[in-house]
């Protein structure tokens, strides 16, 4: 564990800080239960890191920092201490602190922590202490979307005096009402459906976006149906509608998404419409891996079709989907292979102007 993953979009650096990983209490079958035979195999193809060896659904629990010459973000808090309200199910104590100190950040150095929810696996780390309580980290601002907090009877009632209350009492809990910029090329989104006040975090620079996603995503099942209900969300469809808002409404040319329980930290979703060839970066704690990305202008044995004003790759075919997944497996100790996966799935039928579901790239930064 630790900070070896980053995407770095111009002046920002996207760290990926694992704070430990386990299997969820559930089965995945609860979890998803739309999810069909074939749909589960083609999540497995994508990310087979997601199931353990006894058939467990693994999650990996991590936050991101997002550091620039403006200063140090910290996007969720992960699981916590041995003592944390996430000590019931989840794999206390976690590893956070010691993956900023891997990235050289020292919990002083962030002055702005944004928690995308109430989910006792995102704040573990935000507020600490057995009889003293106190915030983690002692320099920042803690953002909470006021929706979240109005519903936290609902969500976790024990989080108004472990984590809401403190934050209080230091003057470090901020809540926000819908999409906020936090500074330049860095915005709070509002997307709301896993919980009441869910959000997520957007940096861009020129044509490059990256998204803190929170628990926007919390499967590869919902990069390729992005559709499927999951059961922890408290509003499914809300979810679902906030879930395609992110993966289909986009413009930049090069999109990043950074998950918080995925097994890589992030991957790159671009639209297959695109033309030329672009070069990818993974970086290890700064030191750059070229991945070199084949973008594609249509599928075999369709007509090329010319990007929408949005960027996203129009469905020529109403009654299915194909989801081209473009997977990085690495190769030896500094090269990487590409394999192209193309799954076909059932084209989901939407009311109104929006269509069927778009394909679109994908792949893992490692």
């Amino acid at each position: 564990m630790g900070a070896d993953r980053a995407v770095a979009p111009g002046p920002y650096t996207v760290i990926a800080l694992a704070d430990g990983a386990g299997p969820f209490f559930s089965p995945r079958s609860e979890a998803f239960p739309g999810a069909t035979t074939e749909q589960w195999a083609a999540a497995d193809r994508l990310d087979p890191g997601a199931l353990d060896a006894e058939g467990r659904r693994r999650l990996q629990f991590r936050a991101f920092a997002i550091r620039s010459d403006q200063g140090v973000t910290l996007v969720d808090a992960g699981i916590g201490p041995a003592d944390s309200p996430a000590a019931s199910w989840a794999p206390v104590p976690g590893a956070l602190p010691a993956s900023l100190a891997a990235a050289g950040i020292d919990p002083s150095d962030v002055d702005t922590v944004v928690l995308t929810h109430l989910h006792t696996d995102h704040v573990g780390w935000a507020v600490v202490g057995d009889e003293q309580l106190r915030p983690f980290f002692p320099n920042a601002a803690h953002l909470l979307q006021q929706a979240e907090v109005e519903a936290i009877e609902r969500i976790n009632p024990q989080l108004r005096s472990r984590v809401i209350e403190p934050l209080g009492e230091t003057d470090q809990l901020r809540l926000l009402d819908g999409d906020t910029p936090l500074r330049s090329g860095e915005r709070v989104c509002a997307t709301p459906g896993h919980t009441p006040g869910h959000q997520s975090v957007l940096v861009t620079s020129g044509p490059e976006l990256v998204v803190v996603t929170g628990d926007l995503l919390v499967h590869a099942i919902q990069l390729l149906h992005p559709e499927l209900a999951y059961a922890h969300e408290m509003n499914p469809e809300q979810a679902r509608a906030s879930r395609e808002r992110v993966l289909r409404s986009r413009a930049a040319s090069t999109f990043h998404l950074a998950t918080p329980h995925l097994t890589e930290p992030s991957c790159h979703a671009d639209p297959p419409g695109g033309a030329g060839h672009t070069r990818k970066r993974a970086q290890r704690l700064g030191r750059p891996c070229p991945i070199r990305q084949r973008r594609r202008h249509g599928h075999a044995g369709s007509p090329r079709t010319a990007p929408s004003p949005t960027g996203i790759r129009p469905e020529t075919d109403a009654r299915s989907r194909t989801v081209e997944v473009h997977d990085l497996r690495r190769s030896g100790s500094s090269r990487y292979t590409s394999q192209l996966l193309r799954m076909e799935s059932p084209g989901v039928e939407q009311p109104g102007p929006r269509g069927p579901a778009p394909a679109y790239w994908i792949a893992w930064m490692r």
